[in-house]
């Protein structure tokens, strides 16, 4: 069942995290205040709304309970980013990820309950919408236009078998270039070690290749 996400803010970030999820099949309302904003998204997204975030009781309408997720991208909208996170939290939204333009704003926006907070130098929306739909990524780095380099969790059926059994480059055309469990990272990889719930797998791949990590 696709993820049901909201992505409040459409500023550039916005408008690739919004775009990227809904290519990615998640069902996605995107919002922001600017009509021409959101005229031009509205084919792209599965619902497209104007509203304007400062005010709680448009926040509060915007139906958020429903949401899996809700991303809030006004990085440089303090009020309205504090207002979605709050009515957010308050309607129970699972994981609540803000993007903020500063530490300060980020400690800010994590007080008030965002699971998770992002700096827009540090990110771009596509590599964020491929964390946000994926239970296993951790970190998403692009190597090149073809490859990508990845940080993973095992998903459930791989644990307590070991790289042999799992036949991953055969099955997910992925490589394991380096493995880490109980917080050490090691290059040398034992094909024959088990893998537990903690360990973490980095992996390169062709971009072409990620849906079958979903």
């Amino acid at each position: 069942m696709a993820k049901s996400i909201a992505v409040i803010g459409l500023g550039r970030f916005g408008r690739n995290l919004a775009g990227g999820l809904y290519e990615m099949g998640a069902d996605v309302m995107a919002v922001d205040k600017n009509e021409e904003i959101v005229a031009s998204i509205s084919d792209k997204v599965t619902q497209a709304i104007i509203a304007d975030v400062s005010n709680p009781e448009a926040v509060k309408g915007l139906g958020l309970s429903e949401m899996d997720m809700v991303a809030v991208a006004m990085g440089s909208d303090l009020t309205g980013s504090i207002m979605a996170v709050m009515v957010a939290k308050e309607q129970n939204v699972p994981y609540v990820l803000a993007k903020a333009s500063d530490e300060r704003m980020g400690q800010i926006l994590r007080r008030i309950g965002a699971d998770k907070i992002i700096y827009p130098e540090e990110e771009t929306g596509l590599r964020t919408a491929r964390i946000m739909l994926s239970d296993s990524f951790l970190e998403f780095f692009e190597i090149d236009d073809n490859l990508c380099l990845l940080e993973i969790k095992p998903k459930k059926e791989w644990i307590g078998k070991n790289l042999i059994e799992l036949n991953l480059r055969e099955k997910y055309k992925i490589n394991v270039v380096a493995v880490k469990d109980h917080s050490e990272m090691r290059s040398f990889i034992d094909p024959e070690r088990p893998l537990e719930s903690d360990t973490e797998l980095l992996v390169i791949l062709e971009k072409a290749d990620l849906k079958y990590l979903k």
